[in-house]
């Protein structure tokens, strides 16, 4: 029997049939994420509403003015600064906490089970929180009170705004981190730590030389996830700010939802998410081709 030689070969079946499996994700995928990405760029290039009538073609103009704005320099900057301040504790912070409850400790499971639930809590309801805390005659004033310092204006200061909300984001991400953590101490093998207790490794030296390396790609998977996390923060200026004082706490995602939807600038403000969208490819590449290395 001859066969037909428009028929397909097996592997030529798998590859059609896994094509016709992974059809509707992709097309989802197309039409919810790629589609507004496109859109997005489009639409920083023009200048106007969202009706196709309303918009006007203006080039890089958006991105120049972008550049030239003093406003959009101290939203970068105030952006790096709470990037670097929440990233870095948010890192060193899980990681000791994970070294020690990875050993048999009391109330290990409740302890890790405690230190998880900021990871599920509504950052709207957090920041309420905090803001309340942070009040001038709120709580945290009324306790340094107590030891005779000052209330301090932690909400009308342009030195002290700012790390209230680090600290609330630190205290969001540490239950994420410090699980991602446990998981790659645990892909550790035990051997490794008993053959250095045999050669007199101390517990720093075992701490440098057998976990850190052993935990290099979590730690590279756990800077990228926390960086991305920290440069998209929106809820923590809108709910216990709202960019001030004297703008020092508008970060750029907040500073792309005013001028699209205070100011209805559509077009610059998408110029602003175009340049948030590339610093955040940045970050994905480096992870990819760190890990790649690492492979």
């Amino acid at each position: 029997m001859t066969r037909s030689p428009n028929a397909l070969n097996e592997p030529q079946r798998e590859v059609l049939v896994a094509w016709l499996f992974l059809a509707p994700a992709l097309i989802l995928l197309g039409a919810f994420l790629l589609g507004p990405i496109v859109y997005l760029i489009y639409l920083s290039f023009t200048s106007g509403s969202f009706t196709r009538a309303g918009i006007q073609w203006v080039g890089l103009r958006n991105y120049w003015r972008l550049f030239l704005t003093p406003d959009f320099w101290q939203v970068i900057g105030n952006t790096v600064y709470f990037t670097l301040a929440t990233v870095i504790p948010s890192l060193v912070i899980p990681l000791g906490l994970a070294v020690l409850l990875n050993r048999s400790v009391a109330f290990r499971g409740l302890l890790r089970t405690a230190y998880f639930i900021p990871s599920i809590t509504s950052l709207v309801a957090v920041g309420l929180g905090f803001r309340w805390l942070f009040q001038t005659d709120g709580p945290v004033n009324a306790l340094l009170g107590t030891v005779g310092i000052e209330p301090i204006p932690w909400l009308g200061s342009v030195i002290w705004t700012m790390p209230v909300l680090i600290l609330l984001s630190i205290w969001k991400q540490l239950g994420f981190n410090l699980v991602v953590f446990l998981a790659g101490l645990q892909a550790i093998p035990a051997n490794r730590y008993e053959a250095a207790e045999l050669d007199g490794a101390n517990a720093w030296q075992q701490f440098w030389h057998i976990t850190l390396p052993g935990l290099r790609p979590t730690l590279i998977f756990a800077t990228v996830t926390t960086a991305i996390f920290t440069l998209r923060s929106f809820e923590q200026p809108y709910v216990i700010t709202g960019g001030g004082p004297l703008n020092s706490t508008n970060l750029l995602v907040f500073y792309i939802y005013n001028q699209a939807f205070a100011q209805f600038d559509f077009g610059y403000a998408a110029a602003a998410a175009t340049v948030l969208l590339m610093v955040t490819l940045v970050f994905v590449y480096l992870q990819l081709r760190i890990l790649g290395d690492e492979n």
